[in-house]
């Protein structure tokens, strides 16, 4: 009978040894890629995070006050910027919400809407072809309307159901509010679209 000191220990052949060299460079060729990959793939994250909140904020859009020119799921690159002029979407804070209307009114404009909805601006009749039914909406703002400093009289594209300036509960808006202006539409796909 055979017991545990009788047993013979065979040592590995030179070719053994250098199947499990070449294993062992593999798996440390494969972890070394791996983290690197990691790292990369990090350090784009970050980067496009900061970018995203910093730089050009992404927003998906949300029921259908700028109806045609922007609809429910479409979603848009921000950038940010002080200078906002008339016709420029612009993104806003508001009540915790971010929401995107058109500028229609700089600091010291004056705004008359009539009551079949058409937008006179410093008295003359504003042409507005990226709407496709005018109307007064929920409006509670005696007109004629002159734009405080510093703020800006917005408006929805969807004018009849959109809540915007014309109404003392939005009114117009700080500079200090807006968040960018719309920069580019990213999705869906066959809508791409710079603003």
């Amino acid at each position: 009978m055979k017991t545990k000191k009788d047993k013979v220990t065979s040592l590995p052949t030179i070719k053994q040894v250098e199947t499990e060299r070449k294993r062992y460079r593999r798996q440390k060729a494969y972890n070394k890629a791996l983290r690197g990959t990691l790292y990369v793939l990090t350090i784009v994250a970050a980067v496009a995070v900061l970018v995203a909140t910093l730089v050009l904020p992404v927003l998906q859009i949300e029921g259908t006050s700028m109806e045609p020119t922007l609809v429910n799921g479409d979603i848009v690159l921000l950038t940010k910027t002080t200078k906002f002029g008339r016709g420029d979407l612009c993104g806003f804070t508001w009540n915790n919400k971010l929401l995107i209307k058109r500028v229609i009114g700089i600091p010291g404009d004056w705004i008359e809407i009539d009551t079949d909805g058409t937008v006179y601006l410093n008295g003359e009749k504003l042409d507005e072809p990226y709407t496709e039914n005018l109307a007064v909406g929920e409006c509670d703002v005696v007109f004629p309307y002159q734009v405080p400093p510093e703020e800006y009289f917005v408006l929805g594209d969807m004018r009849e159901s959109s809540i915007d300036s014309r109404n003392t509960l939005i009114g117009c808006i700080k500079k200090e509010q807006i968040v960018g202006k719309v920069f580019f539409r990213i999705w869906p796909l066959k809508t791409l679209r710079f603003f």
